[in-house]
Formats: C-alpha cells, sequence, structure tokens
C-alpha cells in the first residue's frame, strides 16, 4: 500500500484513510456487539479526531499527564468511541478486546468517556455542553498556569504553551452552559482554545430544523470567536486536508479562540442509515454494518478488523510523542535552569504540596464578636492569597457579597481590556453571571492541574450549577464553592433567594462535601481543613462547597474538632448530657442559647456543632459516639432549611426544628423568630424529646 503523501501541507496517505475507516468500523461493531450506543457520530467524526490524534496535537501516549501535553475534550460524549478508537489506536493503553467490551460491566470503555477510569480521557462528559465549558476552563488554568511559572517568555516559546482542542456537537451548542462558557471565553481572548462543532443537523428527533434555526457561527462571531467553516469533500465525508488547514490557522489566531464548523453526515458512509436519527443512538444492524463495510472496502464476514498494517502506522504516535516529548523536556529544564525559584515552586505544587508555614497565616478570630462567616472566608482567602499563589478564583459577579476577591489589584482580563487591574495572569477571576459555566469551567480548571480554583455565588444558586457539581464529584476534583447567604437570614429579598432545600439536596450528592461553618473560627478551620485533603497524602480530590452566612454570628472560641465535621461545642455541666441540642451555621448560636435555658432549668445539655455531616461520617465509631453517645435519646436538630439530613441522628424520641417550606420577604431576624429558631422553641423541643426518650 502506497504511502505517498497526497498533499505538501498535510501528509495523509492511503494507510491514513484506511485508519480512519478502520475506526469508523470499529464504532459500528463495537455497538453492534453490545446492542447499544452511538455509532453514527463517531462514524462520521472519524476524520477529524484521527486529524487531531495523529496530525495535530502535542501528546505521548505513552504519558498521557505529560504536564505539556495539548488537552482534548469531547463534550460530545455519547459518541464515546470517537475517543476510544483514536486511544487505541495511537497506543494509549486501549486494545482491541477493550473495544469489544464496551459499554460492559468493568470495561475501559463505558457508554460515556470517564476521567480517571480511562487512560487518556481529560474529563467525562456526557450530559451536553459540559466538556464545552471544561474545555474552557483547561484554556484559563492554562493561561493562569503560564502567569505562575512563565510569565515573560514570548508568545508560543514557553513550555507552558499548549492547545486546548474540543469537539462538540449540535446538543452541546443548544444547552445553555455551553453559550456561558463561549461567551466568557471570548471576553477573556483564549487564544488556545479550538472548538470544532459537529455540523451534522441531526438530533434524537430528527433534523435540528425541529428545534435551531439561528446562525451559529454569527453566533461565535457575536461572542468574539475566530470562526471557519469547513465544508465536506463532494462525497459528503470530512475533509481532513481542509480540516488540518482551518487547524492551523486557529493556532495561528492567538487573541481569541477559535470556532471551526465542519459539515459532516451522521453515519457517513452507511448506506440507508446517513444522515438519519436512528443513527444517532441506535445500533445500525448487521445488514447495514455489513454494507457499510463493502462501501469502505471491509470483509462484511469479519468483525472488528484491525490489519497489521494499520496498527503499525497509527501507533507510531508513540514515536512521536516520545520525539515531542524529548523536544518539550530540553526546553524545560531550560526554564528550570534559567528560574530556580520558579522551578521549586513548580515541583512543590505538582506534587500536590502547600507552602511551608501557609497555616500560620490563617487568621484567627476574637470571641464574643458577630462576625459574618462570608467575611471571616475573605478574610481567609485574602490571607491565603499572599503565600499561596496558585490559588485563585472568583465570582459569578457577586464578589462583594460572596467575598471571593482574593487581590482587588488584579483581575484575570485579558490584554487590551480597559480595566486598570487588568492582568492576563491575574488572581481574581470574574465569571460574570453565568453560575452554571462557571461550575464546569472550575472542573475544567482543576482538571488542568497545577492551579487549586474556588468560585462563588449564592446558595440558592447552586441550583444552575447542579449538573456539574454533580460532575465535580463524580470526578472526584478538588474544587471549592463559596456559597454565601445561605439562609433565610438574608432576609428581605424573599423565598426567590432564601435557600430551603439546597443544603439537604447539596448533601445528597455522594463525595460532596458541603460544610456550613458555626462562626468565623470554624470558617478558618474550615478552609484549612479543605486546603489539606487537596495535598495528595489525601489521595483522590472532593469538591467541597462552603455555606456561609450573610448575617453576623457569634464567634465562640477555636475548636480543632471542627475539622472532624461535628464536635461538642458546649459540654453538659455534668458532663454527662441528658439531652443533645445538635446544629449548624446560624443557627448554632440558637442552641447555644436553648442550652442555657435548659440548664438553668437543670437539664445536663450538650451542644454539638456539626460543620459538616461528611467529615462527621469518614470519622471512626467511637469517635462518632463520643459526640452524640448512643444511650443519649433526647436530641434536637436545628437547621435552616428542609430538615432531610438530621433523622438518622435525632432518632424517633428526636426532634427536629427545620423549616418546610418557603421564606417570605422581611427582615431575617424576624423570620428566624417567626419561623421557630428561637432559644425558646429549641428548648420546647428538648423537653418534648426528652418526655419521648422517657416513655
Amino acid at each position: 500500500m502506497s504511502t505517498k503523501p497526497t498533499t505538501t501541507d498535510l501528509e495523509w496517505t492511503e494507510l491514513d484513510q484506511r485508519a480512519v475507516d478502520t475506526a469508523r468500523v470499529l464504532a459500528a461493531d463495537a455497538v453492534q456487539k453490545v446492542g447499544n450506543g452511538h455509532p453514527g457520530t463517531a462514524m462520521s467524526l472519524a476524520p477529524a479526531a484521527y486529524t487531531l490524534f495523529q496530525k495535530v496535537m502535542r501528546h505521548d501516549p505513552a504519558d498521557a499527564d505529560w504536564v505539556g501535553r495539548d488537552r482534548f475534550v469531547l463534550s460530545a460524549g455519547h459518541s464515546s468511541l470517537t475517543l476510544y478508537t483514536q486511544l487505541y489506536l495511537a497506543g494509549f493503553g486501549l486494545e482491541l478486546d477493550d473495544l469489544k467490551s464496551f459499554r460492559t460491566w468493568g470495561s475501559k470503555t463505558p457508554g460515556h468517556p470517564e476521567y480517571g477510569h480511562t487512560t487518556g480521557v481529560e474529563t467525562t462528559t456526557g450530559p451536553l455542553g459540559q466538556g464545552v465549558a471544561n474545555a474552557v476552563g483547561m484554556a484559563m488554568a492554562a493561561r493562569y498556569e503560564r502567569g505562575l511559572f512563565d510569565p515573560e517568555a514570548a508568545e508560543g516559546e514557553s513550555p507552558f504553551d499548549h492547545f486546548v482542542y474540543c469537539i462538540a456537537g449540535d446538543g452541546c451548542l443548544q444547552e445553555g452552559i455551553s453559550a456561558e462558557a463561549s461567551s466568557l471565553a471570548g471576553h477573556q481572548k483564549l487564544g488556545n482554545l479550538v472548538l470544532l462543532w459537529d455540523d451534522n443537523h441531526i438530533s434524537i428527533e430528527g433534523d435540528t430544523e425541529t428545534a435551531v434555526s439561528e446562525d451559529t457561527v454569527k453566533r461565535y462571531e457575536a461572542y468574539g470567536w475566530h470562526v471557519q467553516r469547513v465544508a465536506p469533500k463532494p462525497d459528503g465525508d470530512l475533509d481532513p486536508h481542509a480540516l488540518y488547514d482551518a487547524i492551523e490557522a486557529a493556532k495561528a489566531v492567538t487573541d481569541r479562540p477559535s470556532f471551526i464548523a465542519m459539515r459532516s453526515i451522521i453515519a457517513w458512509p452507511a448506506p440507508n442509515a446517513q444522515n438519519t436519527e436512528a443513527a444517532h443512538g441506535s445500533a445500525l444492524g448487521d445488514d447495514e454494518v455489513a454494507a457499510t463495510k463493502r462501501v469502505l472496502g471491509f470483509d462484511p464476514e469479519q468483525t472488528f478488523e484491525v490489519t497489521d498494517e494499520v496498527i503499525t502506522h497509527t501507533r507510531k504516535a508513540l514515536e512521536r510523542g516520545q520525539a515531542a516529548r524529548a523536544v518539550w523536556e530540553k526546553s524545560f529544564q531550560q526554564w528550570r535552569d534559567n528560574n530556580p525559584e520558579r522551578a521549586a515552586d513548580f515541583e512543590r505544587i505538582a506534587a500536590g504540596e502547600l507552602p511551608a508555614g501557609w497555616e500560620e497565616k490563617l487568621p484567627v478570630f476574637e470571641p464574643g464578636k458577630a462576625v459574618a462567616t462570608r467575611a471571616a472566608s475573605g478574610k481567609v482567602l485574602q490571607a491565603l492569597g499572599a503565600v499561596i499563589p496558585e490559588l485563585w478564583g472568583g465570582s459569578a459577579d457577586l464578589a462583594g457579597s460572596n467575598n471571593t476577591t482574593i487581590d482587588k489589584t488584579s483581575s484575570f482580563l485579558p490584554a487590551g481590556n480597559p480595566l486598570p487591574e487588568a492582568n492576563p495572569y491575574g488572581r481574581t477571576v470574574h465569571y460574570g453571571i453565568r453560575e452554571h459555566s462557571m461550575a464546569a469551567e472550575m472542573n475544567g480548571i482543576a482538571l488542568h492541574g497545577n492551579t487549586r480554583i474556588y468560585g462563588g455565588t449564592f446558595l440558592v444558586f447552586s441550583d444552575y450549577m447542579r449538573n456539574a457539581v454533580r460532575l465535580s464529584a463524580l470526578m472526584h476534583l478538588p474544587v471549592t464553592y463559596v456559597w454565601t447567604h445561605d439562609s433565610i437570614g438574608l432576609g428581605e429579598d424573599g423565598p426567590t433567594h432564601q435557600p430551603v432545600e439546597h443544603l439537604a439536596s447539596l448533601r445528597a450528592i455522594p463525595g460532596l462535601n458541603v460544610v456550613r461553618p458555626a462562626d468565623a473560627n470554624e470558617t478558618a478551620i474550615a478552609w484549612r481543613e479543605i486546603l489539606r485533603r487537596w495535598t495528595k497524602e489525601f489521595g483522590k480530590g472532593a469538591p467541597h462547597g462552603l455555606a456561609l452566612t450573610r448575617q453576623g454570628v457569634p464567634v465562640y472560641e477555636p475548636n480543632e474538632d471542627a475539622a472532624r465535621g461535628g464536635y461538642v461545642l458546649f459540654e453538659a455541666s455534668t458532663g454527662t448530657p441528658e439531652v443533645v441540642l445538635i446544629a449548624t451555621g446560624s443557627e448554632v448560636h440558637v442552641a447555644v442559647e436553648a442550652r442555657e435555658r435548659l440548664e438553668a432549668d437543670g437539664v445536663p445539655t450538650r451542644v454539638v456543632s456539626m460543620p459538616s455531616v461528611e467529615w462527621f461520617e469518614e470519622q471512626d465509631q467511637g469517635y462518632r459516639d463520643s459526640v452524640l453517645p448512643p444511650s443519649v435519646k433526647a436530641r434536637v436538630a436545628v437547621e435552616a432549611g428542609i430538615g432531610l439530613t438530621w433523622h438518622k441522628y435525632t432518632g424517633d424520641a428526636g426532634r427536629i426544628v427545620s423549616l418546610e417550606h418557603f421564606g417570605a420577604s422581611a427582615d431575617g431576624k424576624v423570620l428566624f423568630r417567626e419561623y421557630g429558631f428561637t432559644a425558646e422553641n429549641v428548648a420546647a423541643q428538648a423537653r418534648e424529646s426528652l418526655a419521648a426518650a422517657q416513655r
């Protein structure tokens, strides 16, 4: 078979085309074997994915975590075989048997790509549009990383310069999250981001004319992107030469992100299934798979056919990766030699370590004063920002309310932005009123590595973020959500802004740690624990959500056991409680006041502050029993939200002071009083619980 290039611009041989067609039949066979999946897009996108993995991207299949690699995000995660076939062909570790076990128990090829499960998968995708926002976050992180380690380097000359490529489908671009993220990417002028749109005009319900009539290319022009259209070949197949030229042109435009619209025909070249909605999410059928193989010159009687010639050709990606890595290592070593202090920072950060003495910078708050926990969090961030350069973040246009400004003089904004604090490598991120994409961008930033990210908004707006937060937990990503205005205590804004079900709802997400500190000192300890858990000694990361008050709450003496999720804040006067009051956040001081009433009446009462149920559940049974003695059946839980969390802790005799309805527009103090969050009511509930426990 000839290996003579057919163009001087792109080396594309008959073997390259055969490898592309091999990827197509592998996708068809894999779905046909398991009986379900999405073959059509993987078939039509095979030339684009192959061009990226074999001709464009800088990566080393032998080391998928190489710092200098380009990143690839398959936002259209349902077409996972688009990625799996290229990981197999290039030598990332997948083999033919993995494709044969597609979508089956224990396989490396689940239905949608899963980060941490399959080598070479940069992010978990599936919910449409999330990958677009992940890619935007990765591009942001790449710029911030460059600012940390090599800000003075000429454009394209730093070992930290690389590109982020993303393939998205019609569904991705219809989801609102991609609009949010694409708007921010254009505003940020992320010239290291290239988004390829699979414009196949097909979704599950048929032709996209059923739902979409806008000019998507013009929409991206309006976002401030560099845009191109790639026409297909006369037979309808994607043209790798035209696509390669478009990608190279995109890489040359460094002052804005690039959008490439690729007109494709889904399931090409299946004779009957191409350009049909059935090819999107269903197996083609034995006859259609066989017919497709005949069109492509494959044996219809064979399945998973890969010739030695093809796999030998595609596995040369390992050699190219090794060569690219060697060139990069030389550049990286030169940088290290010229920047010893920054190199030391890089080694520390890459190892997941924090600077020596960082904990000493944490503020300690004077007991007795009233301080809002959002304000305490802001002071913690400003203190840590001075000593942890990799820590950065911001807010969804609520920085003044969330107290998330880590550096007022330094905003993460591109060159040319008119604001005086604008800095391409700035510390404070202005996500805009884009909560959903903010969360997904934070995921992308965490996935990129070498920085530590947080982002804030009001707790009630975590609803907008939920899908991305769920993916944070699914991927075990160490991102931190700063959710303020955490209860009816925010007052007059009323029920639209007062979270009621949110704490319980967020606690229901496996792997998400929700932390609702009682006071300023618990807030500082919470931040310390979150940062500690980001280090590699804790293994896989986990996202954290801080729920913080708008209103001031009394400050207590700091107690290190707050990092254990639940602890005895005030012990019963006798040392042996008859009743235990459990509370979180701004309701802890109400429980403390109720304890005073009960103690005055001769009822030995313990107050347990439980800032994080998840952290508490990690503790051994002995510690948990020491905080909540099994022998004490009289218990009251107090939290200004629905009581779903607390039944397991209160038991049959216990009582829960909660909010099982929406709030109202009034002063926060009035609402707490009217809804029963008072010392008097908590004490009354304790007496009821005592009576029930004695029956």
